[in-house]
């Protein structure tokens, strides 16, 4: 009995460490439920805009409806996210939102990860627009997007200001918020004229309309210590 209890502690050991490693525990928790659009609202808004829908487990744009962002706020964080968009689809996603900020979009204020269709969007893109950049500011070390209407999984990376975009498990970018180098391309950008673009170390999971289709599953987020 003495054994059997022994094996059973192992075998209930294993299943916690299969749980932490399976990302069930471990300090993740999910921000989309697959059910509702709860815990989620207007940037700077109340309620959840008309054009947001769950569809098929994915929080999906509709119509047109403007950006969201979660009720909650997070400093240093991993974030997952699956996503697909449609053919010439243009989309992103922000972090260390905040709202009371007076520009008006949520562009201004916070870094964006950015989704776009790269071979197929209408306009010239230049190297900083592509899928998993850091937007407007460095390239992804390279294209690794699936074709729209495929899931893709995105991670993002964030503990104080270092911060780094994975896409299907590669590493696109890194980087260094405030620094030298960061300071110098803000300058020469489009953020250049706003004063308190990516200053905040703490706010909102983001989620951009950009006026196309796009979808939105699986989104989960650990804080870390």
């Amino acid at each position: 009995m003495i054994r059997m209890g022994f094996a059973l502690l192992l075998a209930c050991a294993a299943g916690v460490m299969d749980m932490t490693a399976s990302g069930q525990d471990g300090g993740w928790r999910p921000l989309f439920d697959g059910k509702t659009t709860a815990g989620w609202h207007a940037f700077k808004g109340k309620g959840m805009p008309e054009g947001w829908k769950v569809v098929d487990g994915a929080l999906t744009r509709v119509a047109k409806a403007g950006d969201i962002v979660s009720d909650d706020e997070f400093g240093d964080f991993e974030l997952t996210i699956d996503w697909k968009i449609a053919p010439k689809a243009n989309s992103g996603i922000f972090y260390r939102v905040v709202e009371n900020d007076p520009d008006p979009a949520m562009w201004m204020v916070a870094p964006e990860y950015q989704l776009i269709d790269d071979a197929g969007y209408p306009a010239k893109l230049k190297d900083t627009q592509h899928t998993g950049a850091n937007y407007d500011l460095q390239p992804p070390a390279r294209l690794a997007a699936k074709p729209p209407g495929e899931w893709n999984t995105t991670r993002i990376l964030a503990k104080g200001p270092h911060v780094e975009h994975w896409l299907n498990g590669v590493k696109l970018v890194e980087y260094e918020i405030g620094s030298p180098e960061w300071t110098a391309l803000v300058a020469k950008s489009k953020f250049a004229d706003h004063a308190r673009y990516a200053r905040a170390t703490k706010g909102r999971i983001g989620i951009q309309d950009h006026g196309d289709w796009a979808a939105y599953r699986n989104i989960r987020i650990r804080e870390l210590r």
